[in-house]
């Protein structure tokens, strides 16, 4: 019988799964071994905010480098030495919250290489997949990020409760050098006389040596000023104000909030971010089916999808600190996060639609705003705990929490109006 080849593209898919599930362990594993070495000594909420946000201003700045790097030197290429970076600070910083210098520049570094992964990856994805597996593709290869996030939950408190927070630093540069090997091994460039519809990069040939360059100049006032460019942009906004809320500070509601200890809460405080893999997986599925089978449109799949996910997560996040036991918060939180990730399905997978020639590009503009909700949400949460500690409100108390939910809830709201009123499926961008 005929061997059965796997499509290169595929091995490529499994590749950036990968690299998102490893890089989001690293972030989650961060401010939990952060949080428990804190809270050993003392430090207050406040700081603790700074610090955990310190490593989004090295994330913004890359963003939009990352996305003309991966466009002009080849995206293959920057990602192996973007990981390469994180992975070698994760291997030779301490873990000691009194260092706060060293804290604060290995956060800074850590987060600069780190902005160069989504434009590479976007630029990778738009080269190799055909449209007509985006969707899927873009949400299986971005579940990564919620699957080692649910990992790091399960597993990385127990490693720091038996061997230090200094352990996780250890273990997630071992998982970063680990999948630099596999990728250096197994990754390639595209073969441009393969699957044309895949290649999106707007590439030609040169006539006198036979090469391939890059000819295109980038629209940047295009991209600036394009009002779906914009409905992007809000929605990754918030996105990931919501996601970086929960990711930083729900570890925190849990130990001060609910008063209940990560270690002894087992498997369920893992669900969330579970959640979230399993509903941004079915949103790509959904929406390639709707797209495929022509029930929908690109524009109408788009916004149905951005429009469920955003607000029934926003509806979770109005409940979510009524409830006082860990099996209320823990559905609440599950169900905001889960579809939050449906709506990826909306607009992320957007940039690849409008702007498939430069999806790196338009995703590091995109994905500035959403590292912006970062530097603003982590620690604007950390102020407003402080806030209500100094007007004798205890962190036990839900009146604490509400604004620190009720925030993102509000943008979710607004911006899947935006998304509604301003996007687009047709490619806009040439």
């Amino acid at each position: 019988m005929e061997r059965v080849k796997f499509p290169k593209r595929y091995l490529i898919i499994v590749l950036t799964f990968l690299c998102t599930n490893v890089f989001y362990i690293e972030r989650m594993g961060f401010s939990i071994a952060y949080s428990a070495a804190a809270n050993a000594i003392g430090i207050n909420q406040s700081s603790k905010g700074l610090i955990l946000s310190t490593f989004y201003y090295g994330y913004v700045l890359s963003q939009i480098p990352g996305g003309w790097a991966a466009q002009s030197l080849g995206g293959r290429r920057i990602l192996l030495l973007a990981f390469l970076l994180w992975s070698s600070i994760c291997a030779l910083v301490p873990m000691d919250p009194n260092q706060v210098v060293i804290l604060v520049i290995s956060r800074l570094l850590v987060g600069a290489a780190q902005g160069f992964i989504f434009p590479c990856i976007h630029t990778i994805l738009a080269q190799w997949v055909p449209a007509h597996e985006r969707s899927r593709s873009v949400s299986l290869t971005t579940s990564g990020m919620y699957l080692g996030a649910a990992a790091a939950m399960l597993l990385l408190p127990g490693l720091v409760k038996l061997q230090g927070p200094q352990s996780v630093f250890l273990v997630e540069a071992a998982l970063g050098i680990t999948w630099c090997i596999l990728w250096f091994k197994f990754a390639s460039d595209p073969p441009y006389s393969d699957n044309p519809k895949a290649r999106a990069l707007p590439i030609t040939k040169s006539k006198e040596k036979g090469n391939l360059s890059h000819l295109s100049k980038i629209p940047w006032r295009k991209i600036i000023f394009s009002l779906p460019v914009w409905a992007i942009v809000v929605n990754n906004f918030t996105f990931h104000y919501a996601l970086y809320v929960l990711m930083n500070w729900l570890p925190t509601y849990f130990e001060l909030g609910l008063q209940l200890s990560l270690q002894e809460m087992g498997s369920s405080k893992m669900l969330p971010y579970l959640n979230m893999f399993i509903f941004s997986n079915m949103g790509g599925v959904v929406a390639d089916h709707l797209i495929t089978r022509r029930i929908l449109s690109i524009t109408q799949t788009r916004k149905l999808l951005n429009t469920v996910g955003f607000v029934i997560s926003a509806l979770a996040l109005f409940l979510l600190p009524l409830f006082k036991t860990s099996s209320g918060t823990v559905l609440c939180s599950s169900v905001s996060l889960g579809f939050l990730a449906l709506g990826r399905a909306g607009f992320a997978v957007n940039h690849l639609d409008i702007a498939p020639g430069y999806a790196g590009i338009v995703m590091g503009v995109s994905n500035t705003a959403g590292t912006l909700a970062g530097i603003i949400g982590v620690g604007f949460t950390g102020r407003i705990l402080e806030i209500a500690k100094v007007t004798d409100r205890h962190l036990s108390s839900p009146e604490s929490w509400k604004p620190v939910f009720f925030i993102p809830a509000y943008l979710c709201i607004f911006s899947s109006l935006i998304f509604l009123i301003f996007s687009r499926g047709e490619r806009i961008f040439e």
